[in-house]
């Protein structure tokens, strides 16, 4: 059992692969870069980081210089100590804004002083995230929200703090870089996952190092601030894609559902529906759409007029071979029933004739055919008209001089004459005008090929001296199968398909061919000229 053949595929079948998918997609994909880079946000937060690490300092730096007063001398020693019961109530009288805590720590690293444990101090809070807005939908979105954040490369680590129960500067790692004589700051995650920002200082009236100072504040206001303006972003990001997402349909459409419907109406004429499928007519927009509807109306145009041509040719050939092949079969049965060898030897005649007529008739009709396919594979190259003309000259005219006639040719100047064409065919052109003239012409008569230059074209009149054309037959003796000849002439001598070859090759080179009548002063038809118009070419083309 055959397999059978697969259906083209069509591209508007998948939405994959169609051009709305793809200019969305790409539209998309740039708004979501650009939003992408938006909510990269590490530079902004660790600015604002450095910002509460900077206030911080300056608080602690202002603390560590007042606690100094609170150093006082051993008794019969020059060493000098911080007193707890001067320290803690001196960081009791400052204004510690709420939410910050003040350690400071002795030169040993012991806890002398915490703020929140001081008489008469705030009561202790713990720092909770806020509630979120918008109820269950409100905490989805921070519940995703957070699950990017901690995924989002590059995603710094922030160092875990615990709190001891009887904390030591040991157990501070900026308290103890305090202690050695040195300044630290840092932002810590605590074990309920919140941040903190610490900052340590020495304490050293007089340069000398009495303790550590060491000043904690909430930092969850700065991952708020970033999270807000995130969510500020994606709201944006929301709008924006709504409105591009529209755009980007009703651009689409306005190329997409046009090409859906010309590849359509393409695809019922390649299916041979009929004439009735025609190409939808969008040449009123003057876009690419535009151009591509007419280019396809005028292609399938020229499809149907070719198929006429086809039509009407297919129907001439048989009509012209049905006639030969007539002569052929009465003259073949006649012979049959005479019996006298003489007329039998000219029905034989006859067969001949008309088997010869078949053969050049077919000859013409194959080359008529494949005009067109090898002037579009052919290779047009530049041809001197003038050097071709002159050559041909000089091969026809022992044959014209045979026959009582005189052949002549007239070269505008001593130039060369340059077109772009198939010199093969174009010597095709003019061997059939000078054998239409040579038929034509009288015993003594003239045949004259001129060649001028005429508003960048080549014009190659052939003229003779013969009766002349009709005036209403000057376009139909370029019809395929006309034959006008002379009386003189045997039936069937031309296949009357010179003239129509010689049109085809002329036009396929971008030129024109036709007839005129050469009028004498009186009025009087003096032969036929047939002209020949082709575009000047370039000698280096």
């Amino acid at each position: 059992m055959a397999a059978k053949p697969k259906r083209r595929a069509r591209l508007w079948q998948f939405p994959a692969a169609s051009l709305t998918a793809r200019i969305l997609a790409i539209n998309v994909l740039a708004l979501a870069i650009v939003v992408a880079g938006f909510l990269y946000l590490d530079r902004y937060q660790s600015d604002l980081f450095e910002t509460k690490l900077a206030g911080l300092a300056r608080e602690g730096a202002l603390i560590a210089g007042a606690l100094g007063e609170s150093v006082v001398p051993l008794a019969g020693s020059e060493k000098s100590w911080l007193d707890p019961g001067l320290a803690g109530p001196l960081v009791q009288r400052l204004a510690i804004p709420a939410g910050t805590r003040v350690r400071l720590f002795d030169v040993e690293g012991a806890l002398i002083v915490d703020s929140l444990l001081l008489p008469g101090a705030q009561v202790q809070t713990k720092e909770l995230p806020p509630p979120a807005a918008g109820g269950a939908l409100g905490r989805a979105a921070i519940t995703v929200y957070d699950w990017v954040v901690e995924h989002m490369p590059p995603h710094p680590s922030m160092p875990r703090q615990a709190e001891p129960e009887h904390a030591r500067a040991a157990d501070f790692p900026e308290a103890a870089r305090a202690l050695e004589g040195g300044a630290a700051r840092s932002i810590r995650e605590t074990e309920e996952g919140l941040l903190v920002a610490v900052v340590a200082l020495p304490v050293q009236p007089l340069r000398r190092i009495q303790g550590a100072l060491m000043i904690s504040s909430g930092a969850e206001d700065v991952a708020l601030s970033v999270r807000d303006v995130r969510f500020a972003i994606l709201e944006a990001f929301a709008i924006a894609l709504a409105i591009t997402v529209l755009l980007t349909l009703y651009f689409a459409g306005t190329i997409t559902r046009p090409v859906r419907r010309l590849a359509e109406a393409a695809e019922r004429v390649r299916a041979g529906r009929g004439r009735q499928s025609e190409i939808p007519d969008f040449t009123a927009r003057r876009d690419e759409i535009g151009g591509l509807s007419r280019a396809l109306r005028d292609m399938t145009l020229a499809l149907w007029v070719r198929m006429d041509a086809i039509e009407v040719f297919v129907a001439d050939v048989a009509h012209e071979i049905k006639n030969p092949l007539s002569s052929v079969r009465n003259a073949v049965e006649t012979a049959r029933r005479v019996r006298d060898p003489a007329q039998r030897d000219k029905l034989l005649d006859i067969v001949a004739q008309d088997v010869t007529r078949l053969d050049r008739l077919l000859s013409e009709i194959a080359d008529a055919s494949r005009i067109d396919t090898e002037m579009s594979r052919a290779t047009a190259e530049p041809v001197d008209i003038g050097a071709l003309l002159t050559m041909l000259v000089e091969m026809q005219r022992p044959t014209v001089q045979a026959e009582g006639l005189h052949l002549t040719l007239d070269l505008a100047d001593g130039e060369p004459i340059i077109v772009s064409g198939v010199d093969d065919r174009l010597v095709q052109v003019f061997q059939n005008l000078l054998s239409n003239a040579q038929s034509f012409s009288p015993q003594g008569g003239e045949i004259k090929i001129r060649v001028a230059r005429a508003g960048g074209d080549i014009h190659i009149d052939v003229e003779d001296q013969g009766p002349g054309v009709a005036e209403d037959l000057y376009e139909a003796i370029f019809d395929r199968f006309h034959t006008f000849r002379p009386k003189d002439e045997s039936f069937g001598a031309h296949s009357g398909l010179g003239l129509s070859i010689s049109r085809q090759i002329i036009n396929a080179h971008g030129g024109a061919i036709y007839c005129r009548n050469r009028q004498a002063p009186d009025g009087s038809v003096r032969g036929a000229c047939f002209t020949i118009r082709l575009p000047e070419g370039d000698a280096g083309a």
